[in-house]
């Protein structure tokens, strides 16, 4: 019997690869003769270059770019020189995990940290750059990004405004003039739906996760209305709210095709062939919930089994609330560890337990 495994990362607990060889481990505990084939997953956050770096070409660059609030990180992309293709993550530059979480700040984090790696990647001569948005610290709207490529965004006197969201309650003028990348093919890879601004924009929704309190999201809403109003475009565009905005700086600025982060993953890992060979599919995450069916990178590993004809399971830490709407929506079963937990050598040893348990149910 042949599986196809390909996990997502439990947040906080497992990466993506770690969660897959658990589930291999315990498919061989149950099926010793079983062919077992573990592909990453991601859906464009962190951990998501790790994910596809097996996959393709390219040499790590590694640069000292300015953090989420201005302190130096090292941070890296890669580059293919041949093809002249450049990956980027943002969380690697501007992420939520390089904040202290005491100290986390969505007023003033800033993205220009990735900018300072588009821009890197620019003058090796890349002539397309992917960027995976997830796991930002920023609300900005991708304005400091925008400024690290050579954007101005002035105030009233002709000054530039500063970093993070706190910057845009001043803009009064953007000047576009010296930017960087326009003749560069950009896609940019979420899987978010929400807008930049309104009731369920970034600053809303993903604000208190970045320290945010409700005073701070009205300011944040407030600034990056005045942000989209000085450049022009419609704050209210579907999905251009992904990473505090970073879609719709990439987007409308820089022409990004905005693509599923996990559709890449999974076109570039070859993992649409690789279910087709195999007689069982076994996916999930951290939490199956409501959630997942509304583009989580599961679904991607679900649709990808639908079209092939394969059972698909979904293994998770823990079921939430909605998770019947993974059952609906095409999942054999969808089964929570048998000890959820979150530390990561317990983390492992019960998806490998939880999975023998589940395979033998299978095959009895």
């Amino acid at each position: 019997m042949r599986f196809v495994v390909a996990m997502d990362s439990f947040k906080g607990s497992i990466s993506s690869l770690e969660a897959g060889e658990a589930v291999k481990r315990g498919i061989l505990a149950a099926c010793p003769d079983a062919t077992v084939t573990v592909l990453p997953l991601a859906d464009g956050g962190e951990g998501t270059l790790d994910c596809i770096a097996p996959f393709i070409r390219g040499e790590e660059i590694t640069l000292t770019v300015k953090g989420p609030l201005g302190e130096p990180v090292s941070a890296s992309y890669i580059y293919d020189s041949a093809d002249k293709v450049a990956y980027i993550e943002m969380a690697r530059a501007s992420g939520l995990t390089l904040v202290d979480p005491k100290h986390l700040d969505a007023v003033h984090a800033s993205s220009y940290g990735t900018g300072e790696l588009i821009l890197d990647a620019i003058h090796r001569g890349a002539r397309s750059v992917t960027v995976f948005i997830g796991g930002s610290a920023t609300s900005d709207g991708g304005a400091g990004m925008l400024q690290a490529m050579g954007a101005r965004f002035l105030d009233k006197n002709g000054e530039e405004t500063g970093p993070g969201a706190a910057g845009l309650a001043d803009l009064v003028s953007a000047d576009l003039s010296s930017l960087a990348g326009r003749d560069v093919s950009f896609t940019v890879a979420s899987d978010v739906t929400n807008p930049l601004c309104g009731s369920d924009g970034c600053a809303f929704v993903y604000g208190p996760q970045k320290g945010a309190s409700f005073v701070d999201c009205k300011y944040i809403e407030e600034n990056l209305y005045n942000y989209s109003r000085v450049l022009g475009y419609d704050p209210f565009e579907k999905g251009t709210g992904a990473a505090g905005g970073m879609s719709f700086a990439l987007k409308n600025v820089l022409g990004a095709e905005v693509k599923s982060g996990a559709d890449i993953v999974t076109t570039v890992t070859g993992t649409a062939r690789e279910i087709s060979l195999c007689n069982i599919v076994i996916t999930g995450e951290g939490c199956m919930d409501g959630q997942t069916v509304r583009g989580k990178a599961p679904m991607q590993i679900l649709e990808l089994g639908r079209q092939c004809g394969k059972p698909v399971i979904g293994l998770c830490d823990v079921l939430g609330e909605g998770a019947e709407e993974c059952l609906a929506a095409g999942f054999e079963r969808v089964v929570p560890l048998v000890r959820p937990v979150m530390e990561h050598d317990a983390a492992i040893q019960s998806v490998e337990e939880t999975t023998a348990e589940v395979m033998r149910k299978i095959i009895e």
